[in-house]
C-alpha cells in the first residue's frame, strides 16, 4: 500500500472520528432542555457523569496494565479533572442558565481558537499558515451559520454578563482540558486518562450535590421511557463514546488540528433542527456549512506538522 494511500485512508478515518464525537456532541443541548423539567443544572450535568464513570470503570480494569499510580499520577489526573472537566461542564451549564442559549452558541467558538493558543504555550505546537487559515475560515462559516443567534444575542446586557463570564470559563475549561490531556497521552493510554480524570471531577463535584443542588430520587421517578433514553444517551454517549473517540484521535494529530474539528457542532445541530424539528436551512446557513467543512477537511488533509 503506498504512503499517499495510507494517508488518503487515514485521513478518512480521523476525519469520521472526529465528526462522529461533534454529532454526539451536537446532541447535549436538546437532550439537557429535554431533561431540564425533571432536574436542575448541576444534576443533569453530573449525575450522567458518575453513571459514564461507572460503566466505563470495568473497561478500564479489562484494559490496564496493572500499574500502581504515584501521587504525582494522581495529581496529574485531579489537574485534569477539576481544572478541565468541572470547570467545562459547570461553567457552561450554570452559564447558560443566566445567560442566553444563542450567547452560548457564539462564544462556544472560542474553543478552537483557546486550544491552538494554549497548545502553542504548553505543548509546543506550530501555529502553521494553513492552521491559522481553516481556524479563521471555519469562524467565517460558523458566523454565518449563526447569524440568528447573533441577531438574539445580548452581550453587553449587564444581567447576562455573570452568565456569559461562566460560559467563557467553559470554553477555558474545555480546552484547558484538550490540551493538557494531549499531554498526558505520552504516558498514559486513552482510557486511564479519561477515568482517572472523570474519578477526580466526581469527587469535586460531589458538594455541589450534597448542598448547592441535592438530588432527589423522586425525580428520576418521573422519568418516562423518553427521559430515560436521554439521560443514557448523555451518560453512555455523550461522556463516554464521544470522548473516547476525541482521545484516540489526538493520539495520532495535534490538538490544534483536532479541534477544528470543533467547528462542526453548529453545523451538525442545525441539520439536526432540520430533519428533528422541521427548521428550515437558509441558504446562507447552507453556505456557511459548506465553509466549515472545507476549514476541517482543509486543516487535517493538507497539515503537515502533526504528521
Amino acid at each position: 500500500m503506498s504512503q499517499m494511500h495510507q494517508g488518503k485512508s487515514a485521513f478518512v478515518w480521523y476525519f469520521s472520528l472526529l465528526a462522529l464525537a461533534n454529532l454526539i456532541w451536537a446532541g447535549q443541548g436538546t437532550a439537557v432542555k429535554f431533561l431540564n423539567r425533571h432536574l436542575g443544572p448541576i444534576a443533569i450535568t453530573f449525575v450522567p457523569f458518575y453513571i459514564a464513570t461507572l460503566i466505563l470503570i470495568p473497561v478500564l480494569l479489562r484494559n490496564r496494565k496493572r500499574k500502581a499510580l504515584t501521587w504525582s499520577d494522581w495529581r496529574r489526573f485531579i489537574i485534569a479533572g477539576v481544572c478541565g472537566q468541572v470547570l467545562a461542564q459547570l461553567g457552561m451549564t450554570m452559564g447558560i442558565s443566566k445567560s442566553l442559549a444563542s450567547n452560548a452558541a457564539i462564544l462556544n467558538l472560542l474553543i478552537p481558537v483557546i486550544t491552538a493558543v494554549l497548545a502553542s504555550f504548553m505543548l509546543g505546537e506550530k501555529m502553521t499558515r494553513l492552521r491559522w487559515m481553516a481556524l479563521g475560515l471555519g469562524l467565517i462559516g460558523v458566523f454565518l451559520l449563526s447569524i440568528e443567534d447573533l441577531r438574539q444575542s445580548s452581550f453587553l446586557e449587564a444581567k447576562y454578563l455573570v452568565g456569559n463570564l461562566l460560559i467563557c470559563s467553559g470554553c477555558l475549561g474545555s480546552s484547558f482540558y484538550n490540551v493538557y490531556s494531549k499531554g498526558l497521552l505520552r504516558r498514559f493510554e486513552e482510557i486511564e486518562i479519561l477515568i482517572f480524570s472523570y474519578i477526580a471531577a466526581c469527587a469535586a463535584s460531589v458538594p455541589l450535590l450534597t448542598w448547592v443542588e441535592p438530588v432527589r430520587p423522586a425525580a428520576f421517578a418521573a422519568f418516562d421511557w423518553k427521559s430515560w433514553a436521554v439521560f443514557g444517551f448523555l451518560a453512555v454517549f455523550m461522556y463516554g463514546v464521544s470522548m473516547l473517540l476525541f482521545f484516540h484521535v489526538l493520539k495520532h494529530i495535534d490538538v490544534t488540528v483536532a479541534s477544528a474539528s470543533l467547528y462542526l457542532l453548529p453545523v451538525f445541530g442545525v441539520l439536526l433542527a432540520a430533519f428533528l424539528l422541521g427548521e428550515r436551512l437558509s441558504p446562507v446557513a447552507l453556505c456557511g456549512a459548506a465553509v466549515v467543512l472545507v476549514s476541517t477537511v482543509m486543516i487535517m488533509k493538507y497539515d503537515t506538522a502533526s504528521q
